[in-house]
């Protein structure tokens, strides 16, 4: 490497220098988790008073040098996606808060061969639009780049939200985005062959992870005296439970052998979870010597501790049986995001779910001086029963004979003589579909989907607490009964109340177990028509829980024509659309800014479709639903009545709004 330069976000945006992004590199692809992501991370950094006024370092630009002087051009080999999204928020900051910061007067970045993305960089940094820059191509034959213009209306939707709920100022984010967040700019020598280093920057190895590290500190407060016999086995046993923990794609059973399996999750079946204490796991999975120094597995075979612990005795031996799942699920939870919520739900406390914090908060909470070792074996207890829970009660993604759904399964032991395991649904049986556990499943994905984010998944940290908590078997109705009590106080408690102090996740989930607060008589007046308009609607759980009260009051009724409601599926679908559009199609007259903004003409639909569709009258977006696939059955039935006037909005309006409150009011009669 030539140069590292350390560049806070004014320097890097200030116009002195260019970017140009060529064309082997692949295009803007941000969405919503990955950009919400870095505006979460500079506010966390923004508010964190140990380090306020430092630099917060947000990653790595990697350039070649193009040009001298005055020309300069840096061709950017890696990190385009963080510098498009960064001066996407610029653009935005700069249109929303002008009188806030020195602003560029342009882009700093330039697109080799890429007209479309040219024209789209230019109509955002133009001062001739007001809220979106499409109002710059209405009427006119270009091509734009709809990515990039999905990114910068992803940013002001997501922004002023996160902003919200951070309680910071917009003055302070301002100042600590452009004087103390800062990006290393890396370039590479003159003689660099390029595509071979670009090759090697996309296949290179990763870094020893914040969660290896973890698991180093614990393995060390475990054993004050690491070579007795005992903390030997302690050792395996928390080395062991880590592995099959650590990939949340793969369910717990195949982290161990079918002998474990048997001892573990029951010898008929391998779907429960018996063990009720660390001494009980670790009589398991390292079990007491036999002979000085060794241990004998539940398989029957007797080896050296010491090499136990780099090369468990039948554990691993999962894909040897063709078991292997980490291709075939998709989970909603990174492994250290993970360990938050089962240190969140073991110790009670309201610890951040947050990633970037995960040593620091568990030093807080755990690996504390003189740490307890019997604590650590408590927690380690935790983290494999929640991974248990995880893996048999919270839905995943499902890869499967080239298509792809939420799926809510356990694993399961075959009937036949091989030890061998398969998957089946956790609730009801695989004859019926999964028509009895349907309703969990899809009010899970709604609340999924309602925060692309891995941090702070308060839905998944509220149905682990109550799932760690049960002392009863699990049941379908019961687990279904909570969360939609929880999505309920999460929309009506939070996202809808009157109240000047709406609830907060950890006193719906810790305090009040789950319980909705909120009565139809709460909203005696109707539901405040300023959180259910076009820039009041704060949390997109609105529209999502709104999807999951129609599909399970209109699936199989005379309204779901050729089951395209029932067949609904929640996928990550962020941008609002107004049905009648803000800019109508010439000859076409614009509504008014009541009845346009109305929560009766919007609907939650993808970023893409929206961007293809946004001017579009409703009789042609309800032509192209009719041939493709549905993205909100609010839209859905918004597309049944016509015409689509102010008088259609005003009426559809208020019957969703019932709907709304029609829940809350089975919820009171309970």
């Amino acid at each position: 490497m030539r140069d590292i330069i350390e560049l806070t976000v004014r320097k890097l945006i200030d116009g002195n220098q260019r970017y140009s992004i060529p064309m082997y590199q692949r295009n803007y692809a941000w969405e919503e988790g990955e950009i919400a992501q870095l505006i979460q991370d500079i506010l966390d950094s923004a508010q964190d008073t140990r380090t306020r006024g430092t630099p917060y370092y947000i990653g790595i630009l990697v350039v070649f040098e193009r040009g001298k002087q005055r020309d300069t051009v840096f061709e950017t080999i890696d990190g385009q996606q963080r510098l498009t999204t960064l001066s996407l928020l610029v653009a935005y900051l700069r249109r929303q808060f002008p009188a806030l910061g020195q602003w560029p007067l342009e882009s700093c970045i330039a697109f080799e061969h890429r007209e479309n993305s040219r024209i789209t960089f230019d109509a955002i940094f133009s001062d001739d639009f007001t809220d979106d820059p499409l109002e710059l191509f209405h009427g006119k034959d270009v091509n734009i780049n709809t990515a990039i213009l999905s990114g910068y209306r992803i940013i002001a939707k997501v922004f002023p939200r996160q902003l919200k709920e951070s309680g910071l100022d917009i003055k302070d984010f301002i100042a600590h985005l452009l004087d103390h967040v800062t990006i290393m700019r890396v370039q590479v020598p003159e003689d660099t062959d390029l595509n071979h280093y670009f090759e090697v920057m996309n296949n290179r190895g990763e870094q020893l992870d914040k969660h290896e590290v973890l698991k180093a500190r614990l393995l060390k407060a475990l054993t004050p005296s690491p070579d007795s016999p005992e903390a030997v086995r302690d050792r395996l046993c928390l080395h062991r439970i880590w592995e099959a923990c650590a990939n949340t794609e793969k369910y717990i059973q195949l982290g161990f052998s079918p002998a474990e399996r048997d001892a573990l999750f029951g010898k008929d079946n391998w779907s429960a979870f018996f063990a009720t204490t660390f001494a009980g796991l670790r009589d398991v999975i390292a079990p007491l010597p036999v002979g000085e120094n060794t241990a004998t597995s539940p398989g029957g075979t007797s080896r050296p501790l010491s090499q136990l612990l780099t090369c468990p005795p039948d554990g691993g031996n999962a894909n040897k049986l063709g078991e292997d799942s980490s291709e075939r699920f998709n989970s909603v939870a990174n492994f250290p995001n993970f360990l938050l919520h089962v240190l969140r739900v073991w110790t009670g406390k309201d610890i951040p779910l947050d990633d970037k914090r995960l040593i620091r908060t568990f030093e807080e909470n755990l690996l504390v001086p003189n740490a307890d070792a019997q604590q650590v074996r408590s927690f380690i207890f935790a983290l494999m029963k929640c991974k248990y829970l995880f893996d048999t009660y919270i839905i995943k993604r499902e890869y499967l004979k080239g298509a792809d759904g939420w799926s809510l399964k356990t694993y399961i032991r075959s009937s036949g003589a091989e030890n061998r395991g398969y998957y089946r649904n956790s609730f009801g049986t695989d004859d019926d579909g999964d028509t009895e556990q349907r309703p969990l499943l899809m009010l899970q994905a709604a609340l999924h989907v309602s925060t692309p984010t891995q941090v702070y998944k308060h839905w998944l940290n509220g149905a682990l607490y109550w799932l760690y908590k049960q002392d009863e078997p699990i049941r379908q109705a019961n687990f279904l009964a909570y969360l939609e009590s929880m999505a309920k106080a999460f929309v009506f408690d939070r996202h809808l109340t009157c109240s000047p102090s709406p609830a907060d996740y950890y006193e719906i989930i810790y305090n009040r177990q789950g319980r909705v607060q909120s009565t139809a008589d709460s909203f005696s007046d109707g539901l405040p028509a300023e959180k259910l308009s076009y820039h009041g609607i704060e949390n997109n759980l609105v529209f999502n829980f709104l999807d999951y009260a129609l599909w399970k009051r209109h699936r199989g009724t005379g309204m779901d024509r050729n089951g395209r409601i029932g067949q609904f599926d929640f996928t990550f679908r962020s941008s609002i659309e107004h049905y009648y559009p803000q800019h109508p199609e010439e000859g076409f007259t614009p509504l008014p800014e009541e009845p346009l903004n109305n929560f009766g003409n919007l609907c939650l639909i993808s970023h893409s479709k929206n961007s293809r569709l946004s001017n579009r009258m409703p009789t042609a977006k309800k032509e192209y639903y009719e041939a493709n696939p549905l993205d909100s059955i609010k839209q859905y039935l918004m597309m049944q009545k016509s015409p689509w006037d102010q008088i259609a909005i005003h009426d559809h309006g208020e019957e969703m709004k019932e709907v709304l409150l029609d829940s809350i009011r089975s919820q009171d009669q309970k």
